[in-house]
Formats: C-alpha cells, sequence, structure tokens
C-alpha cells in the first residue's frame, strides 16, 4: 500500500468519524481491522468525532432556532426518547448522560440533548469530549484483544 493510499484511509476515518451515527468508537474498530494503526486511527477518529460534535455546541442557538422555526414555532409534548434523557439527567446528571448517550443515540444527538436539559456549552464540551476520547479507547481495546482473541491476528489485513 504507497502513501496515498493510506493518506486516503486516514482521511475517510477523520471523515467518518465526523458523521453522525459512525461515531468514532465505530470507525476505530473498522480501521483498526482494516489493518491501519491504532494509535493513528484512534487520535484521527476523536478528532472528527470531537470537531463536530464542539461545532454543534457552538451552534446550538441556532440549530434550535432553524428547528422552532421549522416545525412552526410551536412546542409540542417531549417525545419517549426526550422523557427517558429527561430522566437519566435526573438521575445521572450531565456525566451519566455523557457517558451513556453516545453508545444509544450517538455523541451528536447526546450533546444536543444536554445543552437543552440546562447543560452548559463548556460542561458539556469537555464532557462530551471526555467521553468519546474513553469510548474510542475501550473498543480500540476490545477489538484488539477480541481480534487476537478470535485468531485474526495470522490472516492478512484488508489491504493486503
Amino acid at each position: 500500500m504507497n502513501v496515498l493510499e493510506y493518506l486516503w484511509a486516514y482521511v475517510l476515518v477523520f471523515i467518518l468519524a465526523a458523521v453522525p451515527f459512525f461515531e468514532g468508537y465505530g470507525v476505530v474498530a473498522l480501521a483498526m481491522i482494516a489493518g491501519l494503526s491504532p494509535i493513528a486511527a484512534i487520535l484521527i477518529a476523536i478528532a472528527g468525532n470531537v470537531a463536530t460534535v464542539l461545532l454543534l455546541i457552538v451552534f446550538v442557538e441556532k440549530i434550535k432556532a432553524w428547528r422552532r422555526k421549522r416545525k412552526g414555532g410551536e412546542e409540542k409534548e417531549p417525545g419517549k426518547r426526550m422523557v427517558r434523557a429527561q430522566n437519566l439527567w435526573n438521575k445521572y446528571g450531565l456525566p451519566g448522560l455523557a457517558l451513556i448517550g453516545p453508545l444509544v443515540v450517538g455523541s451528536h444527538i447526546t450533546a444536543f440533548v444536554s445543552l437543552t436539559l440546562g447543560g452548559t456549552k463548556q460542561k458539556v464540551a469537555v464532557w462530551m469530549t471526555a467521553s468519546i476520547v474513553i469510548w474510542c479507547i475501550v473498543f480500540a481495546v476490545l477489538v484488539h484483544f477480541g481480534v487476537d482473541f478470535l485468531g485474526y491476528a495470522d490472516r492478512p489485513n484488508l489491504f493486503n
């Protein structure tokens, strides 16, 4: 594999990690299975995922205004997911929601809900960044030991 192919693979890791619902931890697993360097994949996936979450946090007021305008300015009853998020918020606070939410609905929606439920931008940014870093590392460790446990270490990677 030449340098441009590796560069393209890491750019793809960044882009996919930045896209909502792909999430950094899922992209790290795919990148490691594909044979990319775990450390580089972790760092690049974290950068991609955190970048878009921080953009969402910075522009949350504009996003809320856009949603209100799109829905005609009327407030409706909160849905089941919002009620569950509110209960999680009441029970565990921002740290609990930030750590559990990305596994359930993704980091972008978790950040938006955290801000909607009363979290400050700074605290949500810190907790969401910590959550993304933690989950990327946890999934990388699971993939590393899981792949070796299953005997895939002796098989060629996807790029060979």
